[in-house]
């Protein structure tokens, strides 16, 4: 079977993660979390064709009825039993079979299945879904978790590597372009201000397969914007759909309000930007709610720039941000893809809008999101991440500029070194290495 236009131009990184996972996971499934429309079923059924013999896809939402594939004993004779009497055609070839469990929340018993298949061996199992956490405390008689036999790994948006192949660039070009940051050379200047257009095109489309596909096959940011639009509206429909009734409404008005809490110089989430005079014990849990969906990013502040940074959390300060960019986007005008691109955007929103792409690149990397402000909220550094043994402050500006609170952290013998992250190119001074924006996406820390 071959794989669909898409499969073809939109290269993925976790696909070079499930062959891994194929040649090496022993007694183990696989659960792929992720928020919804990042390419999960996808990537997963191009996946299942291209490594196996049998591919066997069992969608709970389109195909409920199979829900009765896990009814009963779920022992791994019974439950292919059923697969071979409820799918016409399901072929069981040991050893060269991938079962995919699709839309996992709506069918709890078929990850509790997870232990009995993976000790079979016979098969290979994979499951996806969204909303998996939330929906799974919700039960009230919820099945046992198949510990010690699922590895989860979350699926994101297309990161801006990711990007750049679907617009052409190869692994050896953005090899050669992470060489400049390795030996802290600048970048040629030709290559610096493509590189800054390309960020500026990611920022304005985002990751979303889709919106991204939609514009590399015109580069029409109008075609982006409509797709953005759709799916905008696909993320509210779920927010009415899958939040708690106590909910629904109140997640709608913390997501809707992103672009509101980007636009101002906040130290932490406000709830009275979501609704005057209202506080956490109001909207905590919508929150909660869309941070557990994968919809939004939680930035944790933490008392003091110092390693480790867990150890200083405050969990009652918080940023949030959008977990795309492009679905940031799609709250706003069309015309305001054009102040991006173009680079002509001033004000607090640009810095909040880079702030949002930079937090999306580091979560992309596995970098836990935090952040620090002093206590006369006169210096913020944007991001920190452990190194060894120590902070690394990660300062993000939308333009030239100085940076004072990144200074000022250096000086602290505890701090080894720190980003600045700017319009600019490479270059380092002292404990204080500047680096373009784009090359966010090679930070390792």
């Amino acid at each position: 079977m071959q794989p669909p236009k898409e499969a073809l131009l939109l290269k993925r990184k976790m696909l070079d993660f499930l062959q891994a996972w194929k040649a090496s996971h022993g007694q183990e499934c696989l659960l792929v979390n992720g928020a919804r429309q990042v390419g999960k079923s996808f990537l997963i059924e191009v996946f299942g064709n291209q490594e196996y013999e049998s591919f066997i896809p069992i969608d709970f939402v389109k195909s409920p009825h199979l829900k009765g594939i896990f009814s009963g004993s779920l022992a791994a004779d019974d439950i292919y039993s059923r697969i071979t009497l409820l799918i016409p055609g399901a072929r069981l070839v040991p050893g060269n079979t991938l079962i995919f469990l699709d839309e996992l929340q709506e069918c709890p018993e078929a990850r509790a299945a997870f232990k009995y298949l993976a000790q079979d061996e016979r098969c290979d199992v994979i499951g996806s879904g969204s909303l998996l956490g939330i929906r799974f405390r919700e039960l009230v008689n919820a099945p046992s978790l198949p510990v010690g036999y699922e590895r989860q790994i979350t699926m994101r948006p297309l990161d801006f590597e990711e990007f750049l192949w679907a617009k052409g660039y190869d692994s050896e070009a953005i090899l050669s372009l992470r060489g400049y940051m390795d030996r802290m050379e600048p970048v040629p200047q030709a290559v610096h201000c493509a590189m800054m257009t390309n960020l500026r095109e990611y920022l304005a489309v985002g990751g979303m397969p889709a919106v991204v596909q939609t514009f590399c096959d015109g580069r029409d940011f109008g075609a982006a914007h409509d797709a953005q639009t759709m799916l905008h509206d696909l993320y509210l429909d779920d927010i009415a759909r899958y939040a708690p009734p106590s909910e629904r409404v109140k997640a709608r008005a913390c997501y809707l309000s992103l672009p509101r809490q980007l636009a101002k110089e906040n130290t932490r989430f406000r709830y009275a930007v979501v609704e005057r005079r209202s506080g956490a014990r109001k909207f905590e849990g919508s929150v909660d709610w869309l941070v557990g969906s994968e919809m939004a990013l939680r930035c944790t502040a933490v008392s003091t720039p110092q390693f480790p940074l867990a150890a200083y959390e405050d969990d009652g300060r918080f940023r949030l941000y959008a977990n795309d960019t492009g679905m940031l986007m799609a709250m706003y005008d069309f015309k305001m893809k054009a102040a991006v691109v173009e680079n002509s955007l001033t004000g607090p929103m640009k810095g909040g809008l880079y702030e949002n792409l930079v937090a999306g690149m580091l979560t992309s990397r596995g970098v836990p999101l935090r952040y620090w402000m002093s206590q006369d909220s006169k210096r913020e550094i944007e991001f920190l991440a452990d190194g060894e043994a120590s902070a690394v402050p990660i300062e993000v500006k939308a333009s030239r500029g100085a940076t004072a609170s990144l200074n000022a952290v250096l000086e602290r013998g505890d701090v080894k070194l720190g980003y600045k992250l700017v319009d600019d190119n490479v270059g380092r001074d002292g404990k204080k290495i500047t680096l373009p924006l784009y090359m966010a996406m090679f930070l390792n820390v």
